[in-house]
């Protein structure tokens, strides 16, 4: 690892590397070599939301467990985790092949968001729980305010909308797909019979959802 590298980490992360392949395989797309992020990242999954789920429990003593979950939600989901890599220049760390770097993976929402929850876990096995738990709460720190109120997801705001208006849930179809396997992009389709219906598109089959969900809330104002 190179001394830049080494130095990028330790401010973004305030935690020196102790074990540097750790931190270069969770920066290393599965286009550059076998050597890659997705076992780190499965494991960050999971510690962030450990980590977020702790610190609501700690600021909304008296919120119940639907707006603890709503919150949960959208500080775990890929915009999110793609927001906090882009404030850190991930984006310009990431070791990619030069066809992924070529088809954009360097600014994909998606790709970004895997790398940060790959960092986490990273840090985790490197620096312990307490290490990763303190780099969340500093990289997430405005994103978490105790005076607003519970976010909620596109997708449940608009299931929520279908139940109250007496209407069938929302029913999403897979229109499309398009672009390399390692930088693919989904088209998807949302629909409340007798309502309408909205399409977008996105980089995961889950981030295309939430999108269409959104744009067709906007829709129904």
């Amino acid at each position: 690892m190179d001394k830049a590298t080494r130095r990028w980490l330790e401010d973004s992360l305030g935690h020196p590397p102790r074990d540097p392949a750790l931190f270069e395989r969770a920066l290393t797309h599965a286009s550059y070599g076998p050597d890659q992020y997705e076992r780190l990242e499965f494991l960050g999954d999971r510690v962030l939301g450990l980590a977020i789920a702790v610190w609501l429990y700690e600021l909304f003593p008296d919120e119940p467990e639907g707006q603890l979950s709503k919150r949960l939600n959208a500080l775990v989901a890929r915009e999110a985790c793609a927001g906090v890599g882009r404030a850190l220049g991930v984006g310009d760390r990431m070791r990619l092949g030069k066809q992924a770097r070529d088809d954009g993976a360097s600014d994909s929402d998606n790709v970004i968001g895997d790398v940060v929850e790959a960092l986490i876990g990273a840090l985790y096995l490197d620096a312990g729980l307490d290490g990763a738990t303190a780099f969340v709460r500093r990289a997430w720190g405005e994103r978490v305010s105790a005076g607003d109120e519970a976010p909620q997801h596109p997708k449940s705001a608009l299931q929520e909308w279908a139940a109250a208006q007496e209407r069938k849930p929302p029913a999403y179809r897979l229109a499309g797909r398009s672009g390399p396997p390692h930088a693919p992009t989904f088209v998807v389709e949302v629909e409340i019979k007798g309502v309408g219906s909205a399409s977008a598109e996105g980089a995961s089959k889950q981030e295309a959802e939430t999108a269409a969900a959104a744009k067709l809330l906007e829709q129904l104002k």
